[in-house]
């Protein structure tokens, strides 16, 4: 299993980084190392701020590469919420220097995955909506259709690279309201009106 992630893939969340709008999804990968697999996310001593990114997430159902959009659906089997946990200060020396971001986004635990459900094509006809609150204050609040590139769209350009194996994870991006996280925080994630999950920083 990976964690396909994509970055820079809703506007709002573009600007508030005061970064480029890419012209093709900005891609990276993080290995099967960086699931946690518990619901309390322990703070790493590299970092003195680790930020939280709530985003939806589809699970592959089989293999496949060279994937059109069109075909997209056939090969996801479940969805839900994830965060993609990023050191924010190092990955800012990292791209200081121009150098890979892993060291920010791959490091253990940084990748949490809600308990997933089970995916109907239909659900990409419609906006399927998200939110993150953080002691419960709404911090994050996101909507499928904002994304620059729809999930379908996005396996169709990561399988042209990359071959999709069944289980891998596919995390579609953040919207804005990304921000730091401290030791007693308690994250819930929402999908629809639905509580996903709930987690704690310790």
């Amino acid at each position: 299993m990976k964690f396909v992630c994509i970055g820079r893939n809703y506007v709002d969340h573009i600007k508030e980084l005061s970064n480029d709008r890419p012209s093709e999804p900005v891609v990276f990968i993080k290995p099967d190392t960086a699931l946690l697999d518990q619901n309390i996310f322990y703070y790493p001593r590299f970092s003195k701020d680790v930020h939280y990114e709530l985003e939806l997430v589809f699970r592959i159902s089989k293999i496949g590469k060279n994937i059109e959009s069109k075909y997209a659906h056939k090969y996801i089997d479940a969805y839900g919420l994830g965060i993609d946990f990023t050191a924010r200060d190092v990955q800012a020396k990292l791209k200081e220097k121009g150098l890979p971001w892993e060291k920010a986004k791959a490091f253990n635990g940084s990748a949490f995955l809600s308990g997933l459900k089970p995916f109907d094509p239909i659900l990409l006809d419609n906006p399927i909506y998200f939110h993150l609150e953080v002691n419960g204050q709404k911090v994050q609040d996101g909507d499928s259709s904002l994304m620059i590139w729809n999930v379908s769209e996005l396996i169709e350009d990561v399988s042209t690279y990359f071959t999709l194996k069944t289980g891998d994870i596919i995390f579609t991006g953040t919207p804005a309201g990304v921000g730091p996280v401290q030791i007693g925080d308690k994250l819930a994630g929402f999908l629809g009106s639905e509580k996903l999950f709930e987690l704690t920083i310790a």
